[in-house]
């Protein structure tokens, strides 16, 4: 063998070993990191998604999301300013409402073509963000609004058990607040949480509002909230909620506490805290559903979501993520760790407590039957706040008309201020 053929042979053999050594480094490198952001919220919830997250990363080598944890009343103020600067992460979590102001800064990707379509089409209403009809978000989990009392107390004043499909009546409502109030063992009938300075009144009270008649805005162009926010029904809404309080019903602060110490016979709040008050009441637990005041039940639909951000790097690693948490097993997994229902029907049927058997299946039809999105308009925050400031006046004894009218004044600067967020009158929804 001359001295050129073994050299010619070393080098083939070198060469081979060389991409052999390649292609187990690539087998063997780190996966790809997807970056994420979510809020701090409860243990259990906080637990739910670690868990997720884990599964994920765990079920392939190519991508490992990597999660910040950021104080909720810091967070969305944390995006805002991470999007002003071109930092946000792959996935952020968003509140529902939110997607559309983010959605129109441009800060967020369509998931229309990242997700299967199937995907998206068996995660029901209130389980997607929108903006002009585009999907941008996705949850796993939502709550029903639901008034809680005792099975005991409705027995013993003759007061008729309410169901999703024969709710109370505004007068049969009234009747209880009546017979409530009446026994004497009660402070006050129906805590609404009015002291609250969060989403909630906006959340809780305007669904009350709609069934009265009335809406936070025009939504067949999210331009008009004079006539709407301020209409007579809206006006109507407020002068009764305010004589409830007015007359005792309804206090005006109260410690959260107050339905299990007894302080009020009933309590308008979520079904997050299910497995709280069976825990105090056990079987005697009622769950209604909330009462129709003359234009159907509405309640509040949309909770927490997921979102891929237009800066993100590998959004191929993001669109696997959210599809893998979108897949029924792992919403029904989910729920049953946060004690929320899942936002599909095929999920829920994976569950125990929200399948057709389940001893909480009302609840989730509930918001399937009932629920309402909170106006799909980036101007939402600017609406938010000022209808909690004046809601808020009403029931300290502001005249429902002024505030109403002050809170459509300021929403409508707002609009002037950010020309309309992009709508006009000609502008497809």
């Amino acid at each position: 063998m001359s001295l050129i053929e073994f050299t010619k042979n070393q080098f083939v053999a070198l060469m081979c070993l060389m991409c052999s050594a390649c292609f187990s480094s690539y087998l063997s490198a780190a996966p790809t990191q997807v970056s994420l952001w979510r809020h701090v919220a409860g243990d259990a919830e906080m637990n739910a998604s670690l868990s997720v997250i884990e599964r994920f990363n765990e079920s392939q080598d190519r991508w490992e999301v990597v999660p910040d944890f950021i104080p909720e009343r810091a967070y969305t103020q944390s995006i805002n300013a991470a999007a002003g600067a071109d930092l946000l992460p792959c996935i952020i979590e968003i509140d529902q409402p939110l997607v559309p102001y983010f959605a129109w800064k441009g800060a967020l990707h369509p998931l229309e073509t990242l997700i299967d379509r199937n995907l998206l089409d068996s995660i029901n209403e209130s389980g997607k963000g929108l903006y002009r009809s585009n999907v941008y978000s996705v949850g796993q989990f939502d709550v029903s609004l639901v008034i809680f009392t005792r099975k005991s107390l409705l027995k013993r004043l003759s007061l008729r058990t309410p169901t999703v499909d024969h709710p109370w009546d505004r007068q049969e409502f009234e009747k209880a607040l009546y017979a409530i109030k009446n026994t004497g063992e009660f402070e006050y009938s129906v805590d609404l949480r009015a002291d609250e300075r969060t989403e909630w009144v906006s959340y809780a009270w305007a669904p009350l509002m709609f069934s009265w008649g009335a809406d936070l805005i025009n939504r067949d162009n999210y331009l008009d909230a004079e006539g709407v926010l301020n209409s007579q029904e809206a006006v109507g809404f407020g002068s009764w909620l305010q004589s409830l309080q007015q007359q005792g019903f309804v206090p005006e602060s109260l410690d959260d506490g107050a339905f299990i110490e007894g302080t009020v016979g009933m309590l308008y709040s979520g079904s997050w805290m299910l497995q709280e008050y069976e825990k105090t009441f056990g079987d005697d637990l009622a769950v209604l559903p909330v009462p129709d005041l003359g234009n159907g039940v509405t309640i509040g639909g949309g909770s927490w979501h997921w979102a891929i951000t237009n800066t993100c790097q590998h959004p191929e690693g993001a669109k696997e993520f959210l599809s893998f948490l979108l897949a029924p097993e792992e919403l029904a997994t989910v729920s049953g760790t946060a004690s929320l229902f899942p936002t599909s029907e095929r999920a829920a049927e994976l569950t125990t407590d929200y399948s057709a058997q389940g001893k909480w299946r009302e609840v989730f039809e509930m918001s399937a039957m009932y629920s309402k999105l909170r106006p799909a308009t980036p101007a939402y925050s600017a609406i938010s706040s000022n209808y909690r400031k004046a809601m808020t006046s009403i029931i300290k004894g502001m005249d429902p008309k002024t505030a109403l009218d002050l809170a459509v004044e300021n929403i409508e600067a707002a609009m002037a201020r950010n020309r309309n967020y992009g709508f006009s009158v000609s502008t497809p929804q």
